[in-house]
């Protein structure tokens, strides 16, 4: 509770899990019950539009990964990165300041905003990255591997071994596992999930001492 204005500070969640697990779908279904959802895969898009980091990728990469509107693809340039740790590495000394300049950006605006009592930070690389330091509360989301590999094959289309290889650059799955203050799993259908993620704002906002828990979800988008 701040109590110079009587209100409560918003709960942050952020989420982990393996690739494919479906993070951005539990994002999305906190945001329906009111959260304000932060994708930092979005805030990666954006780093790459911004013109001096444009640059120093075409520096180090060359014009090869320019899409014919010259600006950066994506697709080209995950296929260097993936397959050459020290390229992934590169890469994310380039990118990653951005983009926690522009987390902490939104995550300061949310915070700021006395109507908001949820934030949730949709991060692949949460861990890695240190940007779970910001959260009050982590969450694993957990799927079967064979099913977040064909999750990932129906959705966009990789290969066994392009899954694979994005895996391995990030934590082991049950090393991440044990940063969890909670495991939601999403191995079924989607009311299994709200009903999950509903049970368990009401427990921690309880616990937490709010005062009222989240509105239930309206539909939204799914």
């Amino acid at each position: 509770m701040d109590k110079a204005s009587g209100q409560s500070k918003p709960l942050v969640i952020g989420l982990i899990g393996g690739i494919g697990s479906g993070k951005s779908l539990v994002g999305r279904l906190l945001g329906e019950m009111g959260g304000y959802l932060i994708e930092a895969d979005k805030l990666g898009h954006e780093a790459l539009r911004q013109p001096q980091i444009r640059q120093q990728l075409v520096q180090r990469w060359g014009q090869e990964i320019l899409n014919p509107q010259g600006e950066i693809d994506r697709a080209r340039l995950a296929e260097i990165v993936f397959s050459q740790p020290q390229e992934r590495r590169a890469l994310e000394a380039i990118v990653h300041p951005y983009i926690t300049d522009r987390l902490h950006q939104e995550l300061q605006q949310a915070l700021a905003n006395p109507t908001v009592r949820l934030v949730v930070i949709d991060a692949a690389l949460l861990l890695e990255a240190g940007w779970h330091r910001v959260c009050d509360k982590i969450v694993f989301v957990d799927a079967p591997a064979e099913l977040r590999q064909a999750r990932t094959q129906q959705s966009r289309g990789w290969s066994a071994a392009q899954w694979q290889a994005r895996e391995a650059a990030q934590w082991p799955v049950e090393e991440k596992r044990r940063f969890a203050d909670a495991l939601i799993v999403n191995a079924g259908d989607i009311a299994a999930l709200r009903r999950q993620l509903q049970d368990l704002l009401a427990k921690w906002f309880a616990t937490d001492g709010h005062e009222n828990p989240l509105p239930p979800p309206t539909g939204g988008v799914l």
